[in-house]
């Protein structure tokens, strides 16, 4: 408790020195230009105020504000800066926590509609998470959210299986075995493939993977959760590739230089000491390419089913029926009412997953630079 407080104390006490530093920095500058500064700051937050009421009269306020900014930029062209790049942050944060109220508002419906009592105590949502019936038209309605959660973690374990290894190979080829001419021509020809649209990969995985898999395995359909997982996992690649790179890149050269005086081969070098100590940067360069994985929508669109059921058995692969991502893509244009709220509960699920997974890798990638860099 008394360590909660003292970090309770430290944030208001560092928050009061940012504001004192601003103060004294407005007390520099002329009247002139904080009067400006702060009709372009009060203009902005009426615009923003009258977009979220959707008021017709949101143009009034945001044509003084760029106005104000443009006279600012003229006469004043230090502070307007400073005050343009501290409202488009504050901006970017404000989206970003406007977005997260949103999706978890709109989800709110159908969690209080799958409630259920457990030990006498209503717990809301519950039986999204229990039940494996998914259905939307006929009574009685249900919304289960886990043959989309199943669907979505064998596609994701999957497509890490084919880019963590591939990636962590071809990143230590481009850093370590490469000469300068082959990594020149081969890292950008990786990165080249992060530029072709989800879509393309979907149309070749449904033309050619599809049908090859239900001539050579007899499915009944097309769609399977093995070949949507191999090609999300080759447009994980370039992720993984490039932030394991720039983390065996970051391994300082000395590191290496002493492992081979002392006799080692470079292979021996690679693996006990080029790798080990990159195994954060490369840690987090796979938790970003699953990140890529689980919120791929239209490679998994295009060639799954649709169908939202659970695979029998639960390990079979070669059958592919829906995932998180599909569900919304699919469904978004015809769902009303408590279904609409069920395909926000499913961009929740994905979007607290995708989140936790950017923290862990941020997580990952700070304790790397501590580590080899001797930041703290």
């Amino acid at each position: 408790m008394a360590q909660v407080t003292n970090r309770a104390e430290m944030g208001v006490e560092k928050a009061a020195r940012v504001l004192r530093g601003v103060r004294d920095s407005l007390e520099d500058e002329e009247p002139a230009a904080v009067a400006t500064v702060g009709v372009m700051a009060s203009a902005l937050l009426l615009s923003l105020v009258g977009f979220l009421l959707v008021s017709s009269l949101t143009i009034v306020p945001f044509g003084i504000f760029v106005v104000t900014a443009t006279y600012g930029w003229l006469r004043h062209q230090e502070l307007t800066a400073k005050t343009l790049a501290l409202a488009m942050t504050i901006s970017t944060i404000l989206i970003l926590l406007l977005i997260t109220a949103f999706i978890f508002r709109e989800a709110v419906p159908v969690i209080q509609y799958e409630s259920m009592t457990v030990f006498g105590v209503s717990v809301p949502g519950i039986r999204l998470f229990l039940q494996p019936t998914w259905e939307a038209v006929t009574p009685p309605v249900r919304f289960s959210m886990v043959p989309m959660i199943h669907g979505t973690v064998l596609v994701t374990i999957i497509a890490t299986a084919v880019a963590a290894p591939l990636g962590i190979a071809a990143a230590l080829f481009i850093s370590e075995i490469a000469p300068a001419p082959v990594r020149e021509a081969v890292k950008p020809g990786v990165e080249i493939l992060a530029g072709i649209p989800s879509i393309v990969y979907g149309f070749i995985g449904f033309t050619i993977l599809s049908p090859w898999a239900s001539d050579q395995f007899q499915i009944l359909g097309q769609g399977t959760y093995l070949f949507v997982g191999i090609v999300v996992g080759l447009m994980a690649l370039p992720t993984v590739v490039s932030v394991a790179e720039d983390a065996l890149s970051s391994v300082p050269e000395s590191m290496k230089s002493g492992s081979l005086a002392m006799g080692t081969t470079d292979w021996q070098t690679m693996t006990s000491i080029t790798l080990p100590a990159a195994f954060s940067g490369v840690s987090a360069a796979v938790l970003l390419g699953v990140g890529r994985a689980i919120g791929e929508t239209m490679a998994a669109t295009v060639m799954l089913r649709g169908v939202p059921k659970l695979t029998e058995p639960l390990y079979n692969a070669f059958y592919g029926q829906e995932t998180l991502t599909s569900l919304i893509a699919r469904n978004y244009g015809e769902a009303e009412g408590l279904q609409m709220s069920a395909l926000f509960v499913a961009g929740v699920i994905l979007f607290v997953t995708v989140l936790f997974l950017s923290i862990g890798s941020q997580y990952i990638e700070a304790r790397m630079r501590s580590k080899l860099g001797g930041e703290q």
